[in-house]
Formats: C-alpha cells, sequence, structure tokens
C-alpha cells in the first residue's frame, strides 16, 4: 500500500480520525477514501488499539500508511503496561467491558509496536490557512477528557483555545463526531471515530476532512463503509464479548452506555 505524504508544516486540505479500536478493515477502507479526496495530510488522534481483535494488525498498517499519529489513553496505558485502559469511566458496568478489552489489547501489542505508541506525541499543532489547529484525543488539558456537544459549554472551549493559543480545537475520544463553530472565527471539532459505528443503527464508520477556504474552515464529516462483517467472525474467534460484536453488527452500541449524557444516550437504542 502507497503511504500518505503529509507535506509541509502548512496545509489547505487534511484529513483526521481517531478510534481504530484495532479494526484494520475499517482502517484500511478510511485510507483508500481519503486517498481520493485531496488530502494533503492524514493524522490519527489515538486508541490505536483496544474493542476490536488483532490490535498488532492495526499498528502496523497505521505506521506503514505514513499518517500523523498522536497518543491516546489507551496507546500510553498499552507502551506502559499500565494496570488499566485509563478511559475515564467512573461506571462498573462500562470499567467491566472496558477491562477485558484492555487486557486483551496489552496481551496481544507486541514489544516493538508498545515502544512506537509509548514514543508519541500526546498532541500538535497543525497549520490550516491562516488557522491554527491543536489536535488531542480527549482534550487540551487531559487525555482521557469526554468533551460532549450537549454538556460542553463554549466558554470551556473558548478557554481551551485560549490557552492553547489556536483557532481550531480538534479531539476524538468520546467516538461521536461533532463540529461547533464558537462565533469569533474559532472551531471546536470532534472527529469521531473508525473502529466502531456510531450508535445510529449504521455500520458504517466515521472520518473527518478540514480544509481552509481562506477566511474560514470548512468541515466534513465522511462515512466509510468496510467488511464489517468480516470483524464480527475474527472477534467471534477471538473470543471478545458478544457486546462488542452486536455492535459492530447492528450498528448500536451496547457498551460505553453510562458515560453518554442524556442528549447522546437518547439517540441510540439502549
Amino acid at each position: 500500500m502507497t503511504a500518505i505524504t503529509n507535506g509541509g508544516s502548512e496545509h489547505r486540505r487534511v484529513a483526521l480520525f481517531g478510534g481504530v479500536y484495532s479494526n484494520t478493515h475499517a482502517l484500511a477502507a478510511m485510507l483508500d477514501d481519503a486517498r481520493g479526496r485531496d488530502v494533503e495530510a492524514v493524522h490519527c488522534l489515538g486508541d490505536v488499539g483496544g474493542f476490536g481483535p488483532h490490535p498488532d494488525r492495526a499498528v502496523a498498517l497505521l505506521r506503514q500508511s505514513g499518517a500523523v499519529t498522536i497518543q491516546g489513553n489507551y496507546d500510553a496505558a498499552v507502551a506502559g503496561g499500565a494496570p488499566d485502559c485509563g478511559c475515564g469511566y467512573t461506571d462498573p458496568r462500562d470499567n467491566h467491558f472496558a477491562r477485558l478489552s484492555y487486557a486483551y489489547t496489552l496481551s496481544r501489542t507486541s514489544t516493538e509496536h508498545r515502544r512506537w505508541l509509548g514514543a508519541l506525541p500526546p498532541s500538535l499543532r497543525l497549520r490550516l490557512g491562516p488557522l491554527t489547529a491543536v489536535l488531542c484525543h480527549g482534550s487540551p488539558r487531559a487525555v482521557s477528557e469526554f468533551l460532549w456537544e450537549s454538556t460542553t459549554p463554549d466558554g470551556m472551549l473558548a478557554a481551551m483555545l485560549d490557552e492553547a493559543r489556536a483557532d481550531v480545537l480538534v479531539c476524538t475520544h468520546s467516538g461521536l463526531k461533532w463540529h461547533r463553530a464558537l462565533g469569533d472565527g474559532r472551531h471546536a471539532v470532534n472527529v469521531g471515530v473508525i473502529g466502531r459505528p456510531e450508535n445510529d443503527g449504521r455500520t458504517d464508520v466515521w472520518y473527518t476532512v478540514l480544509t481552509s477556504t481562506g477566511d474560514g474552515l470548512d468541515v466534513e464529516f465522511v462515512p466509510v463503509a468496510y467488511d464489517h462483517e468480516t470483524l464480527a467472525r475474527e472477534m467471534e474467534a477471538e473470543g471478545l464479548p458478544g457486546e462488542f460484536v452486536e455492535t459492530v453488527r447492528t450498528g448500536w452500541w451496547t457498551t460505553c452506555l453510562e458515560v453518554l449524557p442524556a442528549k447522546e444516550r437518547a439517540r441510540g437504542r439502549w
């Protein structure tokens, strides 16, 4: 597979995604799709492992692709052999499934790939035309902070951008894409994840294309279809929880539900 080149330090049009979650099939489909969209660079916002099967395959493909990658909470935990994923959950049910996912991923990530994950930067700055974007996993202040569309106030986002000296805040972690223009020419964008569907009853996953328009920013959320049935069968063969497999096949979350705010949870089935 031809690597995606990352160009210089300033770009006009870039693709960004988070949460690979060991979904090599979706990662391959997303990279192929991005190559056809005239992007100058591709950035991964972390969490390469977790949830899905064969984490080493996803790390290998990501490294081969040339995508610029920052460290998510999963990456930091796996690299350091931490006792848990540091996902930021507080509910016992959420933490139960997080423990299963993390134990599987930790035991199946090679020493070489753990070293690579450990060397990833926690954040990056990116020039998009006249705008400066700060790329992070959770938030600029904490790798496992959830920035939800329904509960994160504009003032909090503005304060984060002030502290980061940036115009655009780009994150992932929550698994749900959203975009908010703050009214002062600045933006906050959650790019979504490609490792599992978005709790919308669709099997597609999502990434984001950001384009500098000279005096502003265009945000495009891009759906990606992939061979989700093959992924589901691989998960079953690896003995991963049936709840995870059901999500892949139906597009509805069956885990990580307790952390969702009321409005986000109301969009799902459960």
